[in-house]
């Protein structure tokens, strides 16, 4: 995988070069060239993400509907990933944007983890393109950034999200009660977690599974 940072040459941060590959998918930092593609997709599935999204401030610009905030918005994400706060990716599916997945709110000291959330277009949903999204990431997580704990928590009635953890039989750990404001109210999350020591002893099965093209 290429993790050497670039910059446009306009002299603003541009796509780091990281890429992360799974046998469909390919996942990389998302750049100001994919506004038309970024937005066409969350214009068109807004029913379908926003139930599950933290509410937007009522005073804060839609990035789907202003390639200046999409853009800055790309630009606060390489700055995250240089700081090793957050390592977030759009999801491509045939070269074509097809949703994003995250490695959020890295700790490191002590605790060394991350949450995992992700995001698919409704019209790719149901391929297990996001579970295969969720093991690149862990192998990015415990393998390249050296975590020991890796958690995706979701909401109970999310079925969509929860089949995500079930083909990947992630650990429950239990609910969380009013774990996260969540378009508007504070909503129970199921937390699934693995540790470094899971991965170790899942990697081979997990990788032959989902990773088998690398």
């Amino acid at each position: 995988m290429n993790q050497h940072p670039a910059r446009s040459s306009s002299g603003s941060l541009a796509n780091s070069g990281l890429r992360l590959y799974g046998s469909r998918v390919v996942l990389r930092p998302l750049v100001a060239e994919d506004f038309a593609a970024w937005s066409e997709v969350r214009r068109r599935n807004g029913d379908w993400l926003t139930r599950w999204e933290p509410a937007r401030p009522i005073n804060q610009p839609d990035p789907a509907l202003d390639r200046d905030i999409f853009s800055a918005r790309c630009n606060i994400r390489e700055r995250e990933r240089q700081s090793g706060n957050s390592y977030a990716f759009g999801l491509f599916v045939d070269n074509v944007f097809a949703g994003e997945v995250n490695i959020n709110n890295v700790m490191r000291g002590a605790m060394q983890c991350g949450t995992i959330g992700y995001w698919i277009d409704q019209a790719r949903a149901g391929q297990s393109y996001v579970a295969e999204s969720v093991v690149v990431l862990f192998k990015f997580a415990f393998d390249e950034l050296h975590l020991h704990r890796i958690e995706i928590c979701i909401i109970p009635h999310n079925t969509n999200s929860l089949r995500v953890a079930e083909k990947l039989e992630l650990r429950n750990e239990g609910t969380a009660e009013r774990y996260l404001e969540i378009n508007g109210l504070w909503e129970d999350h199921h937390r699934f977690a693995l540790t470094l020591e899971e991965w170790d002893q899942r990697r081979e099965a997990l990788s032959q599974q989902w990773l088998a093209a690398q």
